[in-house]
């Protein structure tokens, strides 16, 4: 059973907060000087303790800026020189924030007010080792206010290291957007359960480091709590990894039939056999125009090449395939079709009577998915599973959704077309979105922007594929495959950079990824 953790909007967020304080009888007061004690613990962690630092602590009129007021008082008796600024009038901080900043008053700390004059606050950031960011929270829908703005245009030119406390000001929590002006972080301290704007761009690249602190929310509220969206990392997928017995052969391993390539994109096709193989698959057949078989021959030794009929001036697949690739798919466990086909109309009759007809799992990808472009609905009613793994181009000409559309709201988009389809969903991004039929929709936790090369969904399709073809569930192989995928690209930037890596160089790095998420998955039992 794959369980995955929760992903939370702000709104579901208060709900979780106050069904704790309700349900559970945990104050307000109480949950903030667990999470600004947790925040304490963070900097300890990251700065080698506390005695000797100095720190301004900004905060706001809310929650957030309860959360500050215990930081800043346990900063102050763990030996920090700490000055604290409030971004408002002093009166307009109520509730249990009001009570943290008597806190910290009768500690003997003082509060600043600065006002129209900026220049103490200049004078305390330049002189601080680090600024704690508690100025907005979950609940912000818009750009920050005038007064706010400054302040973090303040804290940009101070060029210190920032700690947010739960989000960066200026993040929201809903999506990620930034309207306005932004604090850059280098560590955000986060409490019980990850918010979506966290792990979606841009808000994800101004969070710095994420610490999810656990300040004890009950778990059966917070399985209670209803939620938009989820996270898969190496704890949801590790021990849902296939296993092999000692006395395994290579055909109860997975066999995958590959589809793919025309003249010019020989690449995709040996990229995605290849990451199949590398994904533990026990036998790849690719199949590929005939004039195009020696090459495959020399670029793949260890993948079985089929010569298919193809279209004589164009080298791309012919509909006199058909009966060719049905007997491939015959000796397969699993299916995959698309990366560099070619958008001719024959071989896109062919992608969709293959598709009709197709009695084995199939991913499809890249032209296999421009097959159906404008006729969606053919892929409706497969008795098998399916998984697509579009870009949001791919999706747009699916879907017949305009790109800006799918982009504001790709959780929305990419749940209801799995729903509606009853198929699997990789709509591939930063982050890369997963959607299943019962209407779930989870986030992609690793990857980086050097993954964006020309190839690297074609390595996708084959791990899917391969894992597939191994006997894993289309949904929990989809989320495996889209999260090995990622952290071998991590795995490839460690060792090369963002800025060369290729997409071979990804697939690469799928053996000893796997191994990793495998010995993750043994040290956690």
């Amino acid at each position: 059973m794959l369980q995955l953790a929760k992903l939370l909007t702000g709104r579901e967020m208060a709900e979780l907060d106050r069904r704790t304080i309700a349900e559970a009888g945990i104050s307000g007061v109480e949950l903030m000087e667990r999470a600004g004690a947790e925040v304490v613990a963070a900097i300890a962690a990251r700065w080698d303790g506390l005695v000797g630092l100095r720190a301004v602590v900004l905060c706001g009129k809310g929650n957030n800026g309860g959360d500050g007021f215990v930081v800043a008082r346990l900063l102050q008796a763990g030996g920090v020189a700490t000055r604290v600024f409030l971004a408002v009038a002093r009166q307009a901080v109520q509730g249990d924030a009001e009570e943290h900043l008597q806190r910290y008053e009768r500690a003997g700390g003082t509060v600043e007010i600065p006002a129209a004059d900026l220049t103490p606050l200049d004078a305390a950031i330049s002189e601080a080792d680090l600024v704690v960011d508690a100025l907005l929270g979950t609940g912000l829908r818009d750009a920050p206010r005038l007064e706010i703005s400054r302040i973090i245009a303040r804290v940009a030119e101070g060029q210190r290291p920032v700690v947010a406390v739960d989000l960066p000001s200026g993040v929201e929590a809903d999506t990620g957007r930034v309207q306005g002006a932004c604090v850059q972080a280098v560590l955000t301290v986060t409490f019980g359960v990850a918010k979506i704007g966290q792990v979606f761009y841009p808000g994800r690249s101004y969070c710095g480091t994420l610490h999810l602190a656990d300040i004890g929310f009950p778990e059966h509220i917070v399985s209670g709590t209803p939620n938009t969206a989820w996270l898969f990392d190496a704890d949801n997928l590790a021990s849902l990894l296939p296993r092999r017995s000692g006395d395994e052969h290579k055909g109860r391993c997975g066999a995958v039939a590959v589809v793919a390539g025309s003249v010019g994109m020989t690449g995709a096709a040996a990229l995605t056999a290849e990451a199949a193989l590398r994904s533990g698959a026990g036998r790849v057949s690719l199949g590929i125009p005939q004039s195009l078989n020696d090459i495959l021959e020399v670029k793949l030794s260890e993948v079985m090449t089929q010569p298919l009929p193809e279209v004589r001036k164009k080298r791309c697949l012919s509909l006199r395939a058909l009966g060719d690739v049905r007997d491939m798919l015959r000796r397969a466990d699993v299916c995959a079709m698309g990366p560099g086909l070619g958008g001719y109309r024959e071989t896109m009759e062919l992608v969709r009577r293959v598709v009709a007809g197709i009695e084995i799992p199939l991913v499809l990808d890249a032209d296999g998915l421009n097959a159906f472009a404008g006729c969606a609905e053919l892929l409706k009613g497969r008795p098998v599973p399916i998984v697509l793994t579009p870009h949001i181009g791919e999706f747009a000409r699916l879907s017949g959704l305009d790109k800006e559309q799918i982009t504001k709201a790709p959780l929305a988009i990419a749940r209801d077309f799995a729903e509606a389809y009853k198929l699997t969903l990789v709509l591939k991004g930063a982050p890369t979105v997963v959607a299943f039929k019962d209407g779930r929709v989870a986030v992609n936790s690793s990857g980086n922007p050097g993954m964006a090369t020309a190839g690297s969904g074609d390595v996708l399709t084959g791990i899917i594929a391969a894992l597939m073809g191994q006997g894993v569930d289309a949904e929990v192989a989809a989320c495996q495959g889209v999260y090995i995928h990622g952290r071998a690209g991590d795995r490839a930037r460690d060792r090369l950079g963002e800025w060369g890596m290729r997409a071979g160089d990804i697939a690469a790095e799928v053996p000893r990824t796997l191994v990793e998420t495998w010995q993750h998955a043994a040290h956690s039992t």
